[in-house]
C-alpha cells in the first residue's frame, strides 16, 4: 500500500493523492522532450513574429518622422525668400528623382537575383532528379526575375531633365 501525499490545489483545499499520481502530473506523462521540442518553435514564432511587428511599426514612425522634417524645413526655406523657395522646388524634384532612381536600381538587382535563384534551382534539381522534369519549379522564380527585369529596363517611367 502506498502511502497518501497531501496535495495543496489552486483553491487552497488539501487533496490527498497517491506518489505517482503527482509525479505524473509534474512530469506530464513521462514526455518532458517531446513538450520541449513543441514549445521552442512555439515560442520562438510568437517572439519572431512579435519583433518582426516592433521593427515594423518602429520604422513607419521613423519615416513618418523624417518625412514631416523635411516638409516643416522646406516650407522654412519657402517661406523665407523667392530664391529659396526656388531652391526648395529644386531641392525636393532632386530627391524625389534619387529616390525613384534608387527603387529602379533595387528592382534591377533583385531581377537579376531572382532569375539566378530560378537558373540555380532548376540545375540543382535537374542534378538531383534525372528521371521527372522537376527541375521545371525553377521556372517559377526565374521568370519573376525576368518580368522584374522587363518592367526595369523596359517599362518603368524614364527620368524627365528639367
Amino acid at each position: 500500500m502506498k502511502p497518501p501525499v497531501i496535495v495543496f490545489g489552486l483553491t487552497g483545499c488539501r487533496e490527498e493523492k497517491d506518489k505517482w499520481e503527482v509525479k505524473m502530473a509534474m512530469e506530464i506523462d513521462g514526455n518532458l522532450v517531446g513538450i520541449v521540442g513543441i514549445m521552442v518553435p512555439i515560442v520562438g514564432s510568437i517572439a519572431l513574429f512579435s519583433f518582426l511587428g516592433v521593427a515594423s511599426w518602429s520604422d513607419a514612425r521613423r519615416k513618418e518622422r523624417e518625412a514631416y522634417y523635411r516638409t516643416e524645413a522646406l516650407k522654412k526655406i519657402a517661406e523665407s525668400s523667392s530664391e529659396g523657395a526656388k531652391s526648395a522646388v529644386e531641392y525636393f524634384h532632386e530627391q524625389e528623382q534619387s529616390a525613384r532612381r534608387r527603387r529602379l536600381e533595387g528592382m534591377k538587382l533583385g531581377g537579376l537575383i531572382t532569375a539566378a535563384v530560378g537558373i540555380g534551382l532548376m540545375v540543382f534539381l535537374h542534378g538531383v532528379e534525372r528521371e521527372e522534369p522537376v527541375y521545371l519549379v525553377g521556372l517559377i522564380p526565374l521568370l519573376i526575375g525576368v518580368a522584374l527585369l522587363v518592367y526595369a529596363f523596359v517599362l518603368a517611367p524614364k527620368e524627365t531633365a528639367n
